[in-house]
C-alpha cells in the first residue's frame, strides 16, 4: 500500500492534474469549488497500470494554506510535485519544495503541468529551471515528465513513472506499534465518527479497542475503509477510514493520533535536531516561540537551543521544543517549524528523544553528546541510551523511545545481554555458562550478566513486558542503596534496617533530583530483590539492611537488657509494663528488643517474652479445642494473672485471627 501527495504552487494544476489521473475531483468542500482554489486536503486514489490501487493526497497551494498542506504531507511517500510551464518556479513552489526536503520524503515525480500552452524551447527552459530548483533536494535527479491534463499528453507516462517509483520502495514496516494522525473528522449517517488519516507503524482490524491522544479517549474499531473498500484489517502504509464508536466528533481534532491503548505517550517536550533553512531571513534566536507541525498536529512551541544563542539561516543544531500542548510522537519523526507572524516556514528536522527530561541547562555537552549517540549510534547504543534516561523500564518503553524495530531491537538486546550491558530486574539470576559453551547457547547471557535476560528466547524475539535496567544504571542504583542505608545505620545503630517504605521514598527522591521521575513499587520491589541476590543487601521481610550490619548493645546497654528480661522471667504472665520498660532502657533499646523479636507486645501497655507468649497461646488453643470457648476471667484465673493483662492478650489474639470474640466469650477461629 503506498500513499502520494501533491505539492507545488497555488493555480499550478495540481488538483486538475489528480482529478485527470484518477477520475476524482479532490476539491470537496463548496467554497474550494466556487473559488476553484484547493483550501484544505483533499483525497482520491490512483490506479497504476499493474492494478495496484495508490492513496493521493492533494494538498493547498496558497501560502495562506500552508498549514493546511502540511497536515496531509507528512505521511506520504513520494511527491507528485507540480510547476506549471507558463509560469515555472514561483514562490511556494519553493517552500513546498523545502518542506519536502526537510521531511526527507523518499522519492518523487516532477510533473510539468500546462505543457501544452507552451513551445518546446520555452518548455527546455522551465525544465532547466526546475531542475536548478530541485538540486541538493530530496527531488535532485527526479524525473522530469510535460504533462497536460486537458490533452491528456504525458498522462501514462506518468502513471508507468510512479509505478517505477513504488515498486521500487520497501512495504511500509509493521512495529507493532500503529498510528493513524487524525487530518480529517466527520459524521457519516447510520454509522457515526469516522476519522481518516495515513496509517504508519502497525495494522488495525475491525473489534479493536483503540486509544485517541493526546485526549486519552477510548473507543472501539467498528469498520475500516481503504479507497471507500470495506477492509477488515488496515496495513501500514494506507489510507484509512475508521469508524469509531464510544465517541463523538466533537471530541476530536485534526492532530489527534489513534492507536493501541498503552503504546504512546503524549508528549510536551522533545529533544531534536533542528535544519534552519538557508534562505530564511533571520537568525533563530533561543526561546524563539514558533509553530510546530509533526503528523497531522500542529502546536506552539518554544524553541530551546542547546548550543548557543542564536541559529543562522543554513545552519543546523540541537535544540529542545517546548510544545504549548502535547502530542504524540516517536523517534525519528520528521517535522517542519514555521514562524507565526509574518507566516513563513523556516526549517525543520527529526525528533531524536520524543520523552526527555526538561533542560535546564542551557548548553551542557554531555545532552549534546548524548543526542549524538540517539541520532548516530548502533542500535544498541541508542536502546542504552534510551534506558539511561528512563532508568529501571519495561524493555518496550525503551525500545519505542529508541525508535527501532522489534527485530532490530531483539538483535540489540541480544548484543547487550551478551556483553553484560543489560540486565533483566525480574527473573532469577542463572549460574554462568561454562566457557566452551557460552557462545553455543543461543543469546545466553555473560557472566558478568548473570543471567539478565531469560535463555532460550533467541536474538529473534524480544520479551516487551521484562524489567530491564543498564549496567550503569545498576550500578548507579546499587551505590545509592548501599549509601542510603548505611546513613541510616550510622543513625539507627540498634534497628534490624532501614524500612522498605522509607528507603523506597530515598531512592525515588534521589531519581527525582536526577529527573528521570518516579518509578513504581514494582521496579523497587525487583531492584531490591536483585541487590538481596548479588549479596548487596539483605531484605528480611520489611525491613533491609545492609550484610555487614548488626544490631549490638553497649556493655551498659546489654546490662540493663539482661535485668530486664530477668524480672520478665521472674513473674512472666506480669510482666514490667512499657512505662517500666522504658524507664529502665532507652526507648530506641526496647524497639530493638521487639525488633529482634525477644518481645512481643500485646497491647499499648503490655509486653511477654516471646518463649512466654508462645506458651500462652499454645495453652488457650488446647482449652478452645477441648471446651470450644473461654472468657477473659478464665484466661485471668488459668494464668494468675490480672484481667488488665488477660484482656490485652486476647484481644491481641482476636487481631491475629487466633481467636474470635462471641460476646463475652471467644472461640477458636477456623
Amino acid at each position: 500500500m503506498h500513499v502520494i501527495g501533491t505539492a507545488g504552487h497555488v493555480d499550478h494544476g495540481k488538483t486538475t492534474l489528480v482529478e485527470a489521473l484518477t477520475g476524482i475531483n479532490p476539491d470537496r468542500l463548496k467554497e474550494e469549488r466556487e473559488r476553484q482554489m484547493t483550501i484544505d486536503l483533499g483525497f482520491a486514489w490512483l490506479t497504476l497500470p499493474n492494478g495496484e490501487a495508490v492513496g493521493v493526497i492533494d494538498v493547498p497551494g496558497h501560502r495562506d494554506f500552508i498549514e493546511n498542506m502540511l497536515a496531509g504531507v507528512g505521511g506520504i511517500e513520494a511527491a507528485l510535485f507540480v510547476v506549471a510551464a507558463d509560469e515555472g518556479v514561483m514562490p511556494q513552489t519553493r517552500e513546498h519544495l523545502a518542506i519536502l526536503d526537510l521531511l526527507q520524503i523518499p522519492t518523487g515525480v516532477i510533473a510539468l503541468t500546462k505543457a501544452d500552452l507552451v513551445e518546446a524551447e520555452w518548455r527546455e527552459l522551465i525544465a532547466a529551471d526546475v531542475a536548478a530548483a530541485v538540486r541538493g533536494t530530496v527531488l535532485d535527479g527526479a524525473l522530469l515528465l510535460p504533462v497536460s491534463a486537458r490533452s491528456g499528453e504525458g498522462l501514462p507516462q506518468l502513471k508507468d513513472a510512479l509505478q517505477s517509483l513504488l515498486s521500487a520502495r520497501p512495504a511500509r514496516p509493521d512495529l507493532g506499534r500503529p498510528r493513524l494522525p487524525i487530518d480529517r473528522i466527520f459524521t457519516l449517517s447510520g454509522f457515526g465518527t469516522v476519522v481518516t488519516g495515513t496509517l504508519t507503524g502497525g495494522a488495525f482490524a475491525l473489534g479493536d479497542e483503540v486509544e485517541i491522544l493526546p485526549a486519552g479517549l477510548r473507543a472501539r474499531v467498528r469498520g475500516l475503509q481503504t479507497h471507500k473498500a470495506k477492509i477488515e484489517r488496515a496495513v501500514p502504509g494506507s489510507r484509512v477510514a475508521m469508524n469509531l464508536s464510544g465517541v463523538e466528533t466533537g471530541q476530536l481534532q485534526r492532530g489527534m493520533v489513534v492507536s493501541h491503548p498503552g503504546v504512546f505517550r503524549p508528549t510536551s517536550f522533545m529533544d531534536a535536531r533542528f535544519q534552519h533553512l538557508p534562505d530564511a531571513d533571520l537568525p533563530l534566536k533561543h526561546n524563539a516561540e514558533v509553530k510546530f507541525f509533526v503528523g497531522a498536529s500542529e502546536v506552539l512551541a518554544t524553541v530551546r537551543l542547546l548550543e548557543g544563542d542564536s541559529l543562522i539561516p543554513g545552519a543546523s543544531g540541537w535544540v529542545q521544543l517546548a510544545l504549548a500542548e502535547p502530542v504524540v510522537a516517536a523517534k525519528g519523526d520528521r517535522f517542519i517549524v514555521r514562524r507565526p507572524s509574518p507566516g513563513a516556514t523556516i526549517g525543520g528536522g527529526v525528533v531524536v528523544d520524543p520523552q526527555p527530561k526538561r533542560r535546564h541547562r542551557r548548553i551542557d555537552h554531555a545532552v549534546v553528546a548524548q543526542l549524538e549517540t540517539l541520532a548516530k549510534g548502533t542500535p544498541g547504543e541508542i536502546l542504552l541510551q534510551a534506558l539511561g534516561a528512563l532508568g529501571p523500564a519495561l524493555l518496550k518503553d525503551a525500545v519505542q523511545i529508541a525508535g527501532l524495530t522489534r527485530e532490530t531491537a531483539a538483535e540489540a538486546v541480544a548484543e547487550l545481554r551478551a556483553s553484560g550491558e543489560l540486565i533483566q530486574l525480574d527473573q532469577p539470576m542463572l549460574p554462568p555458562l561454562p566457557a566452551g559453551k557460552r557462545e553455543a547457547a543461543e543469546g545466553a547471557p555473560s557472566a558478568s550478566l548473570q543471567g539478565g535476560l531469560a535463555r532460550g528466547r533467541g536474538a529473534g524475539s524480544l520479551d516487551g513486558d521484562a524489567l530491564v535496567v543498564t549496567r550503569v544504571g545498576w550500578g548507579k542504583f546499587e551505590s545509592d542503596l548501599r549509601a542510603a542505608l548505611a546513613t541510616y545505620h550510622s543513625t539507627h545503630r540498634l534497628r534490624a534496617g532501614m524500612p522498605r517504605e522509607e528507603l523506597k521514598s530515598r531512592l525515588w527522591q534521589i531519581l527525582e533530583a536526577e529527573r528521570r521521575g518516579r518509578q513504581s513499587p514494582k521496579v523497587f520491589n525487583a531492584l531490591v530483590a536483585r541487590a538481596a541476590e548479588v549479596g548487596a543487601v539483605v531484605a528480611n521481610g520489611a525491613v533491609v539492611r545492609l550484610p555487614a550490619h548488626s544490631v549490638k548493645f553497649s556493655p551498659a546497654q546489654q546490662a540493663k537488657v539482661d535485668a530486664l528480661l530477668a524480672d520478665f522471667r521472674r513473674d512472666p504472665h506480669n510482666t514490667p509494663s512499657f512505662k517500666d520498660c522504658t524507664a529502665r532502657v532507652d526507648d530506641e533499646v526496647l524497639a530493638a528488643l521487639i525488633e529482634q523479636g525477644a518481645l512481643t507486645p500485646v497491647s499499648p501497655e503490655v509486653l511477654f517474652l516471646a518463649e512466654t507468649y508462645d506458651a500462652l497461646v499454645e495453652k488457650i488453643k488446647i482449652h478452645l479445642r477441648a471446651h470450644g470457648k473461654i472468657t477473659v476471667a478464665e484466661v485471668r484465673d488459668m494464668f494468675s494473672t490480672s484481667r488488665k493483662y488477660a484482656l490485652a492478650l486476647m484481644e491481641y489474639l482476636d487481631t491475629q485471627g487466633v481467636t474470635k470474640r462471641v460476646g463475652d466469650e471467644r472461640v477458636l477461629r477456623g
